[in-house]
Formats: C-alpha cells, structure tokens, sequence
C-alpha cells in the first residue's frame, strides 16, 4: 500500500511547495553558477530546435502528423534542462511564487530572471555557430537550411500581438510541462511530463523566446537574400520575451499561488 503511495505523483498543493521553495534556491544561486547552467540551457533547447527542423524538413506525413513528430522532437531541449540540470529564463518564471509569497525580493527576482536570460542567448547563440560550422543546414540536400530560413522568416513576420499572443500561450505549456515533472518522482515520469505540453506548443506554432534565440539569428546566417527583416527579428524577441513572462508568471505561477500559497508562508 505505501509503495504504491510513493510511486504516485505529488499532489498540486505539495508541487506548488516544491516550486516555491525551488524557487527561493534559484534566487541564491550565486551568479557565475546561475549563468554557467543558463548557457547549458540555452545549448540544450537549441539542440532541439535543431532536431525539430531536421525531423519536419522533407516529410511528406502532413501537417499535423509532421508537427506532431516536429514538437516531440523539440521536446529534448526542455527534457536535458530538467533531466540534466539548467536554468531556463522561460520556467524560471514560476520564481514569481517565492516573489509573490514575500520570500524572494524583486531585485533578486529581476537578477535571476537577468542573468539567465543573457545565458539563456549565449547558450543559443553558441551553438548557431556550432550548428553552422557542422554545416548541418547542408543535410537532405540543403533541405534543413532551407527549412531553417523558412521558420525565421515566418516568426520574423507575425505582428506584435500575434508574436505576444503566441509567447503568452508557449509559456503558460512550457510553466505547466515543469510543473508536471515537479510532481514526477522519476526521470521516466518527468520525461513524460514534458512530451505532450511541449509537443502541444510546437505543433500549435507557439513562440518560445530563448529558442527564438537559435532559430532567427540562424535564419539571419543562412539568409543570403536579406529575405528576413532584421526590425521583425528584434519585435519578435521583445513581444515573445513579454508575453512568455505573462504566461509564465501569471497564468501558472500566479494562478497557483492563489489557489494554493496564498495566505501562507511556507519553505
């Protein structure tokens, strides 16, 4: 009776404990440490942006099978950040628990959220160069390059209401998928904690602003026409950055503590 007790998920009420508590840590990790494992974070989810536009380019399965494939191949990147350990500035938004229960100030919530987010693009825009020092845009024939270009000048072209809109969605998945694998008690369990809300935002076409990180100055690199405006890479960046903390902050951490943290003062 009590294995099967300890091999049940944690309920909401003790993950949302677990996230507060995580998230007073995340706000004391000392700052060359926080930006080490941001840049493995960054590193691991373009990983998988690389992974998705070479799983989707060339398949002739359809839309949504393709996008289905697409997104759970995309979801290594947030696998390796749990699983292997990194800080991500998108789920580091769910640090807006500890904040709103007065255990973490707002500058070390700014101060976390600034240093990983810097990480976070280093990580990204270190493995572009890796990515185009392989030449991996050169796989199916040039196909993966040409699907690379075509994704960036797709996110380079939404409005800034699409761009936020979409970066609300994205994070509020992105928040949910960890806050599943906080409730997992094994590495199978928050494998499959993250596939299904992170598959759902790929295959949506939702907007993840560290792995917009890799896919527009990629796009940028491989663009030989100027076919991709460099103010649409900029607007996109900003609006998805704000929404993806709407979403994070708000819809997840904010919902939560209410329901559930809201009143107490507990470590």
């Amino acid at each position: 009776m009590e294995q099967n007790f300890l091999a049940d998920a944690y309920p909401p009420a003790e993950i949302a404990r677990k996230v507060e508590s995580l998230g007073v840590a995340k706000a004391q990790t000392g700052s060359l440490k926080l930006l080490v494992l941001a840049i493995l974070a960054g590193a691991f989810v373009s990983i998988g942006a690389i992974f998705f536009t070479a799983v989707i380019t060339s398949s002739t399965a359809g839309f949504g099978l393709t996008r289905l494939l697409g997104g759970v191949s995309f979801s290594l990147g947030l696998i390796l950040v749990v699983v292997a350990g990194a800080e991500l500035f998108t789920g580091n938004n769910l640090l807006a628990m500890a904040w709103a229960s007065r255990l973490i100030s707002s500058g070390a919530l700014a101060r976390n959220w600034a240093i990983v987010y810097v990480g976070n693009a280093i990580g990204c825009l270190a493995t572009v160069v890796f990515v185009a020092w392989a030449d991996l845009a050169s796989l199916a024939g040039g196909g993966v390059g040409e699907t690379a270009l075509q994704i960036a000048l797709a996110k380079s072209s939404l409005t800034l209401g699409q761009a936020f809109a979409r970066g609300v969605l994205c994070n509020a998945l992105v928040c949910l998928a960890i806050w599943l694998a906080m409730g997992g008690r094994s590495v199978i369990d928050k494998i499959a904690a993250i596939l299904f809300p992170i598959t759902a935002f790929v295959v949506l076409g939702l907007e993840h602003s560290i792995a917009n990180w890799f896919f527009l100055p990629y796009g940028l690199w491989l663009d030989q026409q100027n076919s991709i405006p460099l103010s649409g890479v900029v607007a996109n960046l900003l609006a998805v950055t704000a929404g993806n903390i709407v979403g994070g902050s708000l819809l997840v951490a904010g919902v939560y503590w209410v329901a559930y943290l809201r009143g107490e003062r507990t470590l």
